[in-house]
């Protein structure tokens, strides 16, 4: 860990995330909870090596999905749903493989603008999704992505989770 502050942001996602699985196990029908859970899973994934990371991100996909099962219209569900599309798209070293998550995320987020239209995260965020795949390639264009992604030789644990958190921070925010 870098930091206090990010030990606690670690231990805070990992007690909302037990949380939501012992709400989901009483009520599995709670979308809000589904959407949590969901969310925790993906702030959490950004402590987790690569692969792990894409099975916590597969995994909130999931939840996600399950929640929109519930309510289509679910707009906050949308936007993580988006912004766990993007983020699987990031850990992809390939720019072809990543290309159909860059456009899942595109389509979750303008389902979550037109469910509400005034959201400026929402309208940012779907802004800033036309922008992912050109940054994408330039990460691999410039062999950033084989260090985010832990190939080669010089690669390390702190190397790869600060390039994904860096990397969350452009897309998420």
């Amino acid at each position: 860990m870098e930091s206090s502050s990010e030990l606690d942001r670690l231990l805070f996602f990992e007690q909302a995330r037990k949380i939501s699985e012992a709400t989901y196990a009483s009520n599995p029908l709670d979308g809000d909870n589904l959407t949590r859970w969901a969310g925790a899973l993906l702030e959490l994934s950004q402590f987790q090596s690569v692969p792990d990371s894409q099975k916590m991100i597969q995994d909130a996909i999931s939840k996600l999905e399950e929640a929109l099962s519930i309510n289509p219209k679910k707009h906050d569900a949308l936007w993580c749903l988006g912004n766990a599309q993007t983020s699987f798209a990031f850990l992809t070293s390939k720019e072809d493989e990543a290309r159909p998550y860059f456009e899942k995320a595109a389509q979750y987020f303008q389902q979550a603008v037109d469910e509400d239209p005034s959201n400026e995260i929402y309208l940012k965020s779907l802004e800033i999704s036309a922008k992912a795949p050109e940054l994408h390639q330039e990460i691999i264009k410039q062999g950033l992505g084989q260090q985010m992604l832990g190939a080669g030789p010089s690669s390390s644990t702190s190397t790869s989770s600060s390039a994904k958190e860096n990397l969350s921070k452009v897309v998420i925010n």
